[in-house]
């Protein structure tokens, strides 16, 4: 076999058309072989000779996409000094393109005898570990072009790749739970039916089974435990491992850019899936453990701040330059639109406090590539000082939990919350204001892929995750949920009729709340967990979407297609109107250069006169009515232009009791009745009723009604 010297840059494994150049990072090792697998069980190795900058690298004219490969790493095996360096364990590469194979959890794949974690353990991990691939780079984008959606434009749509098209009944067998099924023509309509404009995937980064699910009988569904930072996983690939999941995903972003629809990727770059000092040696840690991981005081432990074991180490420039190689190549090559950092608090953990100044964030902003893309933070981790919502440096978007514990405690009946609500509703300027952003800093959601759906917030008081197997230990305790009168499944027509009124509560408030609203995949039917919370180890129909179609022609089927069709109508109903999409925060009194003498916002009670601080901060208060003005809106249209809007009152009852509403009587002669969410359409039939100003309107307990007036 021909040896060239070949490049230390790029990283990973790059074929050219005539071979591949290899090359990897270890400052610790003192020889580095490049294994060549084959098919019937053997190995080639090349030692890596060449070294620049702790980079060794080697380029092999004949290498071939599809050819497997790893690392044997031969160095100091000593823990009390951070280093786990062992060439009996076959290694990934930490920038593979691709994965083949799955790990059967032998004992060869740690580094030390079971039962005995201070001892070294030699047996040969090859024939028990995933292999990296060689991949090819080439792809017929054709006239691809990024969306590039504004994100007061935005609607994200949160989906796990395989529970969104598993049992979609317009799918094809042989490609459901893959990313085929996304580019199918099915699933694609959907969406664009429903008016989402961005898809946020969960985890598709290379992961990996855990061993303790697998041995349960469990699997890691979720897929927050990566192994490879720039390998599509390849378990949701319908032709193969071998390269074809590449293709299979770069085909899948092209047919969603060609309906308009963006693809972020939720990432977790925040720990890896070694996990603790108990856990496998597949990469980094054989690599050079102590470059990549943040050691304890102890260096045989690790520092978690994530949960699962170990943290990566941000103030190490081999890990930053990892992170923003692949979120650079997952832009450039894979033609994703943005990313949602997975506990992002821990990246800016540059020593022990999160720091919103540290490294990364300064490679970020300073990124011609990275920086142009939706960046969205979910603000917080599981170390001291770990919840950091608002934040986050003013190029960043954040995942609200305020938001949506807010507008959980207002519907569910808790006092003392409508102050807070007031603010959520209009953006949460008390969070992002002071430092810039604006109210697309917000990403407001009610509910996500962690905790209950939709569904199980209205209809559990408290978690059921037995079928997880630790006793109903695991996830969130404290879920602002309410159960409406009955835990689970009920045939009392009253609770499920106020269910689904609730499911329209949630649902109205956040597609009209101002900020970047979330909605959870499977929402829009209201499906259901079961009261599982914490679904992350059930890849079963438990976590996949019940499509519709599939439930028949039963009364539950019958719910189902309503709550999309009301979910459709509050997506377009925001799409269509400036006023609940502004890009400035409201001023709370009329707008310089309109012509509108009346505030932009105005708050009133039931009863129609203005709110005061009082009445703010009562704690019996569970009603409110919001005036928006379309023609007081202080921000230009692209081209400078003025931009008006139809004007709306939002009339919130949160109260247990109906309650009559009196329309204000100087801000608008007529209204029309467009959303009440009483009604089992949540909309009024035809062209709705019209109200006067000066009437009263009956709100049934625990409801929201919209009315309209056209712009002048």
């Amino acid at each position: 076999m021909q040896v060239w010297p070949g490049q230390s840059y790029p990283l990973g494994a790059t074929f050219d058309g005539a071979g591949t150049n290899f090359a990897v990072f270890s400052e610790v090792a003192s020889r580095i072989e490049l294994c060549l697998l084959h098919d019937d069980g053997s190995e080639t190795a090349v030692e890596l000779r060449e070294a620049d900058a702790f980079v060794r690298h080697a380029y092999l004219p004949g290498v071939m996409p599809g050819q497997r490969y790893g690392f044997r790493v031969h160095g100091p095996y000593d823990p009390a000094r951070g280093h786990r360096c062992n060439s009996a364990k076959l290694l990934l590469d930490p920038y593979a393109k691709a994965m083949s194979g799955d790990i059967d959890w032998d004992e060869s794949v740690y580094g030390y005898r079971f039962g005995h974690p201070d001892s070294r353990n030699d047996l040969d991990s090859a024939p028990h570990t995933m292999t990296s691939v060689v991949v090819n780079p080439y792809f017929d984008w054709a006239d691809d072009r990024a969306p590039r959606i504004d994100y007061h434009r935005t609607v994200i749509y949160e989906a796990h790749v395989k529970g969104l098209t598993m049992t979609h009944p317009g799918l094809p067998e042989e490609i459901r739970g893959t990313y085929a099924a996304l580019a199918h023509p099915s699933v694609i309509g959907h969406l664009v039916e429903l008016g989402v404009t961005t898809l946020e995937l969960m985890p598709v980064h290379q992961f990996i089974q855990d061993h303790r699910l697998s041995d349960a009988g469990l699997a890691n569904y979720w897929g927050y435990n990566t192994i490879g930072f720039f390998a599509p996983h390849h378990a949701y690939a319908s032709l193969g491992d071998r390269g074809q999941q590449v293709l299979e995903f770069k085909t899948a972003v092209r047919a969603l850019h060609r309906a308009g629809i963006e693809v972020i990727l939720d990432v977790v770059y925040n720990h890896t899936a070694e996990g603790s000092h108990l856990g496998p040696t597949l990469s980094l840690r054989g690599l050079d453990n102590a470059s990549y991981y943040r050691l304890g005081g102890d260096k045989r432990y690790y520092t978690d701040t994530t949960g699962t074991g170990n943290s990566l180490l941000m103030r190490s420039p081999h890990v930053l330059q990892m992170i923003m190689d692949s979120l650079r190549y997952w832009v450039t090559e894979m033609h994703v639109d943005g990313f949602r950092f997975d506990l992002a608090a821990t990246l800016a953990r540059q020593f022990h406090e999160v720091d919103r100044l540290s490294s990364f964030f300064d490679l970020v902003q300073q990124d011609p590539v990275v920086s142009q893309v939706k960046l969205i933070a979910e603000p917080w981790d599981v170390g001291e000082g770990g919840y950091q919502v608002g934040n986050f440096p003013p190029l960043w978007t954040e995942w609200n939990g305020k938001f949506r514990d807010t507008v959980r405690d207002l519907w569910r009946g808790e006092s003392a919350t409508l102050a807070e609500f007031g603010s959520r509703l209009t953006g949460s300027s008390d969070l992002y204001q002071d430092d810039g952003r604006r109210p697309l800093a917000s990403i407001n959601f009610v509910t996500c892929h962690d905790g209950f759906t939709l569904r199980d917030l209205v209809s559990y008081n408290d978690k059921h995750n037995e079928a997880n197997g630790e006793n109903n230990r695991d996830g969130e305790s404290f879920n602002r949920s309410w159960n409406c009168g009955a835990e689970g499944a009920t045939d009392d027509r009253q609770v499920k009729a106020l269910r689904q009124r609730q499911m329209r509560n949630f649902l109205a408030t956040l597609m009209l709340s101002q900020g970047v609203p979330m909605l959870s995949h499977g929402d829009e039917f209201g499906r259901t967990q079961g009261g599982n919370n914490n679904a992350y180890c059930q890849d079963n129909e438990l976590a996949w979407i019940t499509w519709p179609d599939k439930q028949g022609t039963g009364e539950e089927a019958d719910e189902a297609h309503r709550m999309h069709e009301f979910v459709r109508t509050m997506v377009w109903l925001r799409r269509d109107h400036a006023v609940f999409r502004r890009r400035r925060f409201f001023h709370g009194r009329p707008v310089e250069g309109t012509h509108d003498e009346l505030s932009d916002i105005a708050w009133f009670t039931a009863e129609g006169g203005e709110m005061t601080q009082r009445e703010w901060q009562a704690a019996h208060a569970r009603s409110l009515v919001v005036f928006l003005n379309g023609n007081a809106i202080s921000e230009p249209g692209p081209r400078g232009e003025p931009v008006t809007d139809d004007s709306f009152l939002l009339m919130f009852n949160a109260a247990p009791r109906a309650q009559e509403f009196l329309v204000p009587v100087n801000h608008g002669k007529e209204w029309q009745l467009i959303v009440d969410t009483e009604r089992p359409e949540g909309v009024p039939p035809g062209a709705g009723e019209r109200v006067a100003a000066g009437d009263r309107i009956l709100l049934a307990d625990r409801s929201m009604v919209v009315l309209q007036r056209p712009a002048d």
